[in-house]
């Protein structure tokens, strides 16, 4: 039944079906910091955010959602982003809080992003996988996709898949299921660990850094005190069950093993007492 999953993990709070359109910034998100840093532009349409040596800025979703494919297309800070880190992530509030990230690490002229992944349940994380991209993300926009369903959590860029974290709860790994999560985007300062591991600092003469946000698609269960239950049979719903075909496990390898540059289930040094459980369990973590 296509409103099973939403029905049992929040019996006490509806879902309403969202459909995969792009929304008016204005509609669908809050500007949460950085005052006129954050601006929404073209009709709604397109948003920027913007980091000096005073502020950065940021901004989140009018609802919250259990559930769902988000897509967010963005262009990244170009030429010197040391220090800078651009995110697109889902997460819920409190210290068991559960999460989902996307974050762009910057880098001095010339060198590439990281991008830097990560899933929290109950309030923990030390799930890291990092990449480099196959373009540059600086001089056009590109798709940063996060699929979240009750089987498995699948990130993707420009539709090709980069990462799958599974749903190992019979192992006694969390997974996030339960807590419904806000999508929420940023432009912040973080040259004490971003780039190179902190050794190379922003330069403020660059300032102020931009990054581009357009095309914020939530095809989601929305939740809400006040939502009344509705599908759609127009509505595509093929998120609820997705998982990676032959095409997608090829690609994902070539992406794995190409482009990756740092994943936690091969960290020996820093989990000396053995490797988490979930990185014996299956190869695309």
């Amino acid at each position: 039944m296509i409103m099973a999953s939403c029905a049992i993990a929040l019996a006490t709070i509806s879902c309403l079906i969202v459909a995969a359109s792009a929304g008016s910034f204005y509609d669908e998100t809050d500007i949460t910091f950085g005052g006129e840093r954050a601006k929404i532009l073209n009709g709604g349409q397109d948003l920027s955010l913007s980091l000096d040596q005073y502020s950065g800025s940021g901004f989140q979703s009018k609802n919250e959602y259990l559930f769902g494919r988000f897509d967010m297309q963005l262009k990244l800070v170009p030429g010197n982003s040391a220090g800078t880190v651009t995110t697109f992530y889902l997460s819920s509030q409190g210290a068991g809080h559960d999460e989902i990230d996307f974050e762009f690490l910057g880098n001095s002229t010339g060198n590439p992003y990281t991008i830097h992944t990560n899933v929290f349940s109950q309030g923990k994380g030390d799930k890291e996988q990092q990449f480099h991209l196959w373009f540059d993300p600086t001089t056009s926009f590109h798709t940063y996709t996060i699929l979240w369903n009750s089987q498995r959590i699948i990130f993707l860029i420009d539709n090709i898949p980069v990462r799958v974290f599974n749903n190992h709860e019979a192992a006694g790994i969390p997974f996030p299921k339960s807590q419904p999560m806000r999508v929420y985007a940023s432009l912040w300062n973080a040259d004490d660990w971003a780039t190179q591991g902190g050794r190379v600092k922003t330069d403020w003469t660059h300032a102020p850094f931009t990054a581009n946000y357009r095309k914020f698609n939530a095809n989601a269960d929305k939740v809400g005190p006040n939502s009344k239950s509705t599908t759609s049979v127009n509505d595509n719903q093929a998120w609820r069950t997705q998982e990676i075909d032959a095409a997608g496990r090829n690609r994902i390898r070539w992406v794995q093993n190409k482009h990756m540059i740092y994943n936690y289930c091969n960290d020996h040094a820093r989990f000396s007492n053995g490797l988490p459980v979930e990185c014996k369990r299956s190869r695309f973590l």
